[in-house]
């Protein structure tokens, strides 16, 4: 299981994505003689970004993956990368693929993304204990508690 948190100089991230994309004409390329192949460059991609590959499939004619993307990469970008340096390197890596697709296009364009994040009920009750965490500290200070939100004291 991946770390809860991860941590950047002033910043503590969990940024999770399911990212769904496919081959050129949704071809089944990828299901017997460039499985291992394509795996190996999808890891090695995602390592050399510092993005965490937490579960990955390869499937007849799409991959599946959960990343853990930092928050100084936007998901977008790290697709376009992904996506072009892959295509590229299968291309060096299998010279015959360039005749199945003839303009070094591999994947096909677009991909679809969702975050994966905790669940609101979590978020939820994590908030109300920070809200009577203040309310404990500032019981033993003189002020008294206001929650901005409601407008009225507690």
């Amino acid at each position: 299981m991946a770390k809860k948190s991860n941590s950047l100089s002033h910043t503590k991230w969990m940024c999770k994505y399911h990212i769904v994309f496919t081959p050129k004409y949704r071809r089944k390329i990828i299901y017997n003689q460039y499985k291992k192949s394509v795996g190996e460059i999808l890891r090695s991609l995602c390592k050399y970004k510092g993005v965490e590959l937490l579960e990955g499939h390869l499937k007849t004619d799409h991959v599946h993956m959960l990343v853990s993307i930092p928050p100084k990469i936007s998901v977008s970008s790290f697709m376009g990368y992904l996506k072009g340096k892959s295509a590229l390197m299968l291309f060096d890596r299998h010279a015959n693929l360039k005749y199945k697709f003839g303009n070094r296009h591999f994947w096909s364009e677009g991909y679809y993304v969702s975050t994966v994040g905790l669940n609101e009920t979590t978020i939820r009750k994590y908030i109300q204990e920070q809200e009577k965490q203040d309310i404990a500290r500032d019981k033993l200070s003189v002020k008294e508690y206001e929650d901005p939100f409601r407008g009225k004291s507690e």
